[in-house]
Parts: structure tokens; sequence; C-alpha cells
């Protein structure tokens, strides 16, 4: 990431944009901290259960949100409703999935770990394996894996991760992205091997733990679940046992290729495996749910802008209720409440809307406020509502997510994702200004937490967007790692953690700013012309030049 060159240019740029410089001057409104707390009591309170997308506990969620929009005056963002229904459909994974290398047959959970599919019929298939490196195949980035290879109709082998020169946003992309980059290559399956790295961060043990949780995608208004248009037939993680046995005569030990990927500087060369591999899958049990976002929309007082659309969110869902474990008392706590994921989230952009409706204070574009579902199941309500917009003839210029901010410290610091592609990059610099909070570069590149959010959703659609993480100064950063290692997605994120309300509402109010400033902007963000997303993403959109240094 680029954050200290970049913010080398925009101390002197925020001084020479007028219009930007004269909304930076006005005074902000203040935020509550027992508003914002008042929110995240309900939102985590026992009675809802989790708020996992589909139960009742989430549909109480989403009616307060709506009410508190409601109250604030805005009007429904779906047509007449306050709530965009999503169809849901769930596909269990096959436990008794087989994959059989050199005549040797492993089993899902133990030694592979496949994506669960939505197949109605049954895979049966046998192919050829070639090996193509990380598996990046971006040649006008120097990315160029699949060079010399032939994997049309093979199951391509790749290793986990990216080189260690990719930025970690980028990084985050890449993992995300190997299986459309396979498939568009012709490949029918991609298997992925684990670095050293990876495995000694993750053991094998854990990676298998999740293997069969089942897959969720959301359906089109047709009845047909969204697909990802990758046309793999499979995708899955294995051990080194079954990685061994892939690299059985090939001109390469799997030993060797592991060994070489530990080198900073290595970058593999691709080749044919001489194994095939057979892969027998029958299709999972189905079933279906519904959960709907919440949205609203907060007219602008400028008609020359109506139709650009500034878009808050932040997930309402969580995990819900988890299952009973061997050994758990009988009064042991399973609601994963969600305090810090997200309803601190919620309370923000509703306490943003608040500040946005007060008479006198609309901002000049207007803003559509999203309380979006199953984020936790894979970003889906977001990407549902990317797909399928309620703006009209308008549409979305930027994106401000809500997701997760810890709030049990005085945060000095926050990373802002999104911010050095675009020219949202100088608006959160003047933001954080204003608040005397600095910005940080990303403080745990190896979680992947811009491909991990709703906001980028939006980003694969060509929308320039941001989201802040509060940052590791003031203590922060053993605060932020305990959260992640003791209460993320577990029943002690609730309400009996010690939070600091008042942060709360300085989130709130750093969000805020941020916002405004895009709603009452001259032009609408631009991705800069050196961007990564901006070129994958942004289509013919134009560019800016990067700030001078």
């Amino acid at each position: 990431m680029r954050f200290k060159t970049l913010l080398a240019g925009l101390a002197a740029l925020s001084l020479s944009v007028a219009g930007s410089a004269q909304q930076a001057q006005a005074p902000a409104p203040e935020f509550s901290a027992d508003a914002f707390r008042a929110h995240v009591t309900f939102l985590a309170d026992d009675l809802l259960e989790g708020r996992d997308a589909g139960s009742r506990g989430y549909e109480i969620a989403a009616r307060y949100v709506a009410t508190q929009f409601a109250a604030l005056g805005l009007r429904p963002g779906a047509g007449d409703s306050w709530f965009q229904g999503v169809d849901f459909v769930r596909v269990a994974n096959d436990p008794g999935t087989t994959l059989t290398v050199g005549g040797r047959t492993f089993t899902q959970g133990r030694e592979i770990a496949m994506r669960a599919g939505a197949e109605a019929e049954p895979v049966a298939l046998e192919a050829p394996l070639v090996f193509a490196g990380y598996g990046l195949d971006l040649p006008s980035h120097g990315y160029s894996d699949y060079r010399g290879l032939e994997v049309r109709g093979r199951i391509v082998v790749v290793l986990s991760g990216t080189p260690d020169n990719v930025p970690s946003d980028v990084a985050a992309h890449f993992n995300g992205d190997k299986r459309r980059m396979a498939a568009a290559r012709g490949a029918v399956g991609l298997i992925t091997i684990r670095t050293r790295a990876d495995s000694a961060a993750l053991p094998w043990a854990r990676m298998t733990r999740g293997a069969n949780r089942p897959l969720t995608t959301w359906v089109e208004p047709d009845g047909a679940p969204f697909a990802d248009g990758t046309g793999l037939r499979f995708s899955a993680t294995v051990s080194d046992e079954v990685g061994a046995a892939m690299f059985e005569g090939a001109r390469r030990p799997f030993d060797a290729v592991l060994a070489e990927a530990a080198r900073p500087d290595f970058r593999p060369a691709g080749f044919a495996l001489r194994q095939t591999a057979r892969l027998a899958r029958s299709p999972g049990a189905v079933s279906r749910f519904s959960s709907p976002n919440v949205l609203a929309i907060l007219p602008g007082t400028d008609p020359s802008v109506a139709g650009e659309y500034v878009l808050l969110m932040a997930h309402l869902d969580h995990v819900g209720i988890r299952e009973s474990r061997p050994g758990d008392a009988p009064d042991a706590d399973r609601i994963n409440n969600g305090a810090m994921d997200n309803a601190t989230g919620i309370a923000t952009l509703i306490e943003v809307a608040r500040a946005m409706s007060r008479p006198g204070n609309r901002p000049r574009r207007p803003i559509l406020f999203a309380a979006v579902t199953a984020e936790e199941k894979g970003l889906l309500g977001a990407q549902y509502l990317a797909h399928h917009p309620v703006v009209g003839n308008g549409r979305v210029i930027s994106v401000v997510n809500l997701d997760m901010p810890i709030l049990t410290y005085d945060f000095r610091d926050v990373t802002a994702f999104g911010a050095e592609h675009s020219t949202l990059g100088p608006i959160v610099a003047r933001a954080a200004a204003r608040m005397d909070v600095r910005l940080s570069p990303d403080p745990l590149p190896r979680e992947g937490l811009f491909t991990r959010s709703d906001h980028y959703r939006f980003v694969q659609q060509g929308v320039p967007s941001v989201f802040l993480m509060t940052g590791f100064d003031n203590g922060g950063g053993e605060l932020f790692r305990n959260f992640l290692a003791t209460r993320y997605h577990s029943p002690s994120d609730d309400l009996a953690q010690a939070f600091n309300w008042q942060a709360g509402a300085r989130f709130a109010q750093l969000n805020y700013l941020i916002a405004r400033e895009i709603a009452d902007a001259r032009e609408v963000p631009r991705w800069y012309e050196d961007s990564f997303f901006g070129d994958a993403f942004g289509g013919d959109q134009p560019r800016q030049p990067r700030p001078v240094e």
C-alpha cells in the first residue's frame, strides 16, 4: 500500500481545492455516545439470537433499522418499501467427495477441503494436472503464470497466496480471483497447495474444520442461483500429502517447489504434471431462505446531481447461534451477539443518517443508506444490491462502508482501505486531519481485509470505495489482535466488552465528514490513472492523475 507517499501530496492538495476546502471548514454536528450505545445495546441483545441472515432475530433487527430511518424522515429505498427482499439458496457440501491421484484416494474433510458447489447433477471427471505457479494471469501488470501452458480441459494446481511484492489489497483480490483466471484459460478445476508460510499460519487440522460448510448464494428474479461465471467444475485446497502425490514424477519435486516458494524473490514457472486426478462428488441437499436489505434515501438539495448517489453501507447480519459442542455446560452461552461485528457499524450508519437529515443540513447529493444482509455468507446482500440497484436512472458514485470498528479504546489512527486508489484519498485525509486522526498502512496484510467486506462488491462494479478500520496506535494493536483471537465470531463479542462509547461517536463523526464531502463536492470521485482496481474494474470511466508529492 502507498499511504506514506500518498499523504505527502494530500496536505498540499487539500489546500488547493476550493470547493472541498470550503466544505472542510463547515462545522460538524455533534455525535452522541449515548445514542450510539443505545443502538448497539438493542442490536446485540440475546433476544436477537445473533442476527443470522434469514432468522427471526435478523428480521427484528431489520425492522428496528427501518423504524430508525422512518423516524428521521428518510424515504424508503426499495420503491415504497424499506426492504429489498433477497432470496437465497444454500447447498450442503458432500462429505463423501473424493479425489483420486496416482491410485490413492483422498476424502473431503480429511486431506481435501473442497468448496461446495451448486450443481444439480453429480460431478465425475478425470483430467490431467498442470502446475501454474501462483495462478496469476494479468500480463498487463507483470503476472503471467500461465505463459506457455496448455490448461484447457485440465485441472490447474496453484500455490496459495501471492509473491511477496504484491500490495496487500491487490493480493487479497488475486486470492479471490484465481478461480476466474483459471476458468478463463479453459481449466475444469483448481487445486490449491499451501505454501509453508500459510501452513504455519493455519495448521491443516484447523483448515479442515470448516471444510463441509455449505455454499450460499443469492437467487436471480428468474429463480436461477447467481453464478460467478467461472465455469469451473470444482475448486479445492489440499494437504501436503495430496500435493506430494500430484507432483509424483514431476520435473520439480513437491518439496523443492515449496522450498523455492519460501524465497522472497520466487516467481515460479509452471509445467505439466505427470499425474491425473479423478473427482467424484454428489450434489448436496438444497434449502432456501429469504432475508432483506434495509434501504433508505435522503434526497439531496441540488437537482443537477440528483442522480449521483453516495452509498453508506453496513452489514446488519451476524453468525447466529453456534451448534452445541461436547462438554458444553447446560447454560453455555452459544449466541454470537455480534456487538462489534457489526452492531457498531449499524449504529454508525444510523447516527450519520441522523446528522445528515437534520433541518438545514441536507447534503448536495442524495444519500443511499443500506443495512445489508448475508455479509457473513460471502458479502451476498451487498452483491445483490450492486447487481440490482434501486436508484432508477441514477448511479452510485461512491461507497463508504462501515464494518467492525473495534471500539474498546480511544483510537488515534485509522487504516482507510481503498483510499489510495482514487480521489477519495484526499477527502479521507482532510476528514482525518480535522479530527486529529492519523492515517496508517494496513497493519494486518495477511488478513486480506480489503476483499472481506461489502464495499468490495461495489469495487468489482467499478465504484470507488473506502472502508475505515480503527488503527493500532494508543494500545489499539494489542486490543485489536486480542479481539480477533478471542472474540471474533464468538459469543464473547457481546455487550460485556469494555466499550468506549465516545470512540463510537468519534468514528461516526469521521465517517460523516468523509461522506459529507463526497456528497457536496463539485466532482464525483475518480480512480487514479495508476490504480490497479481502476484498471481492473473502472472500464472507460475518466481517470485522475495521482497527486504530485
